[in-house]
């Protein structure tokens, strides 16, 4: 059985020149694909009986199994026909009232028919949260962690022609152990939350690839395709528009470099300038859409092709308007990303964790950079192995999805953790990682700041190892009051740009009153203006994605009649009503110039 997803055999990128072998994946974008969205049905399993009766051997079929009363006096104690259903993707807490809180086990299954060929077939899954056991026809295929990374099974010898069942355990109990852990500020959503495919691809097939800028160059391209098969075949990349046209040989691995020099007209926030790339090899030709562009640091500067740029930004959370649930599809993340260049941005912070691929090919389309971030968050467990290799893997699982799209510009490698050496050596490791993986794009995290004859003081060692420094500050709301924030000075220990990555405070919709009155829309806006004023005054300041674009649920806000469960922090409700701060804050991108011409 060959797992594709989830396996972190070998890097895949660039590094000063040379290719190392790539983490085995497989290319979706174009493909031959059976959906499998739709209805499924579900049991839920507090006490997972349907998996450890099986496993303690209490009960030889398990619920993998979906059996069936052979005969009136059949004991079986579960019926996924006869049982309720829930949309795949989605989320569990939302779909039905009475499991908003629920984290535990539930047990997914869906029928599907299939007409077998001479192609293999290998079933896709874009995310489920976290843990996640799944079966194919009663046996076994594998299971993956991490709840916003896809993964994926070859199955050409197990589905059937006719019908086949998938059954799926999702567990979604937080843990100490876990990334991220038992401790976070959005909603746990469960479920099969991204979408479920077969994918069918010829016996030897393109089953990955990299096309980027060589850094420190506008015009050598440089990148690796893998085939994936036992009769390697030449190779051609094309760029049909741009008139490029390259053949190279794959090693005996399948792995082939790819190097060539082309005036390309690079991708920018201005112009999001995107080239249809083909790619062939034998019977398979795969097409995909991929900008071409640098980006660098330079002292204090953030250089976007050459020239200097301000980061004017949001955070998001990938959270559905109007439904609050887990974002489900393509026009939702239009909808999010509409309302971000409404703002005025031109880029995006996408937070905590890896969003879905169509948050980044749309950001892509539109001209919005991206800080992509893993959910290292708060006191992780930083002394453990397993806690390190988990969060690598799902680092690294990030960028091999992403690596194509010219929008993401930064990597994060953590959000908001507390100082401590265990915790800077694991985080110093995630960044080897991170550059061994793809050494073209920058390295950031939301660090903290502590005050210093008050100034606001930036020294946390990690810092070292980061291109960009980030750092989240809650002047007016978790401290101080809005006022006390227009003059406050800030200090940094390292020529780097600085990029303010949380500021903001709460508000419920339509609640107004004083400017000194907590949760009213009012205060919020103090908030903004007096953060814009000590942003204006910080020289080392080159970008900002204030806390965040839309209310989103949390576990941990539960202040009756003002809360109730929702984060109020958005510059726009829910409902997709903006708050008088969204107008303070759209007011300064609009003065803010893009490029600093420098």
């Amino acid at each position: 059985m060959k797992q594709l997803f989830g396996h972190l055999l070998v890097l895949g990128l660039l590094v000063n020149g040379e290719v190392l072998l790539a983490q085995e994946t497989i290319a979706i974008a174009d493909r031959e694909t059976i959906l499998l969205d739709g209805k499924w049905r579900y049991i839920v399993d507090p006490m997972e009986n349907g998996y450890y009766n099986y496993r303690y051997k209490i009960n030889p079929n398990g619920f993998f199994k979906d059996q069936k009363m052979s005969n009136e006096s059949d004991l079986v104690e579960y019926n996924f026909d006869t049982s309720d259903q829930l949309n795949v993707p989605g989320d569990w807490n939302t779909q039905e009232d009475d499991m908003f809180f629920y984290e535990g086990t539930i047990w997914y299954k869906k029928s599907f028919l299939y007409t077998k060929t001479n192609k293999r077939t290998f079933l896709y899954f874009g995310a489920v949260n976290y843990d996640a056991k799944v079966y194919l026809n009663g046996e076994k295929l594998g299971e993956h962690q991490g709840g916003f990374t896809p993964f994926n099974f070859e199955v050409s010898d197990k589905v059937k022609a006719g019908e086949n069942f998938v059954v799926v355990k999702v567990d979604n109990t937080r843990k100490l152990e876990q990334i991220p852990t038992v401790n976070s500020d959005w909603y746990n959503f469960g479920g099969i939350t991204r979408s479920v495919k077969l994918i069918e691809v010829p016996q030897t097939f393109v089953q990955d690839y990299s096309l980027q800028l060589k850094k420190g160059t506008h015009d050598q391209v440089e990148g690796w395709v893998k085939l994936e098969g036992d009769s390697p075949k030449t190779i051609r990349v094309e760029i049909p528009e741009a008139k490029v046209s390259v053949s190279t040989q794959p090693d005996a691995n399948g792995l082939a470099k790819v190097s060539f020099k082309s005036k390309l007209k690079l991708w920018s926030d201005t112009d999001p300038k995107l080239y249809e790339v083909k790619i062939s090899a034998g019977n398979d030709v795969v097409t995909d859409k991929i900008g071409f562009r640098s980006i660098e640091v330079k002292g204090q500067d953030i250089l976007l092709n050459g020239k200097s740029v301000f980061l004017k930004g949001i955070s998001i959370h990938e959270v559905a308007p109007f439904t609050a649930g887990r974002v489900v599809a393509p026009e939702q993340c239009r909808t999010l990303l509409g309302w971000a260049k409404e703002l005025g941005c031109n880029f995006v912070r996408l937070a905590h964790y890896p969003h879905n691929e169509d948050m980044v090919r749309i950001a892509d389309e539109m001209g919005l950079m991206v800080w992509s971030e893993i959910p290292v968050y708060w006191t992780i467990d930083w002394e453990n192995d397993r806690v390190l290799a988990n969060a690598q893997k799902q680092l690294v699982d990030m960028i091999i999805r992403d690596k194509n799209r010219a929008a993401v510009i930064m990597w994060s490698v953590a959000n908001e953790t507390p100082i401590s050496e265990p915790r800077t050596d694991f985080l110093k490791r995630l960044t080897e990682t991170a550059r061994a993986t793809d050494n073209t794009r920058l390295l950031t995290g939301a660090l903290e700041a502590h005050s210093v004859d008050g100034y606001r003081m930036l020294d946390d060692p990690f810092g070292q190892y980061l291109d960009v420094i980030g750092v989240n500050n809650y002047c007016g709301w978790y401290g101080g009051t809005p006022e006390s924030c227009a003059d406050l000075g800030w200090k940094m220990t390292y020529d780097k740009p600085l990029v303010i990555s949380e500021f903001g405070g709460g508000a419920l919709q339509g609640m107004h009153g004083k400017a000194t009155e907590r949760w009213t829309e009012e205060y919020q806006e103090a908030v903004y203006e007096n953060n814009i004023q000590m942003l204006k005054k910080i020289p080392f300041l080159r970008g900002t994605t204030p806390w965040i674009l839309m209310d989103f649920f949390s576990a941990r806000r539960p202040l009756p009649d003002i809360q109730d469960y929702w984060n109020r922090k958005g510059l726009i409700s829910d409902q997709g009503i903006r708050k008088q701060a969204f107008f303070t804050l759209q007011e300064y991108y609009q003065e803010k110039p893009v490029q600093l011409g420098r």
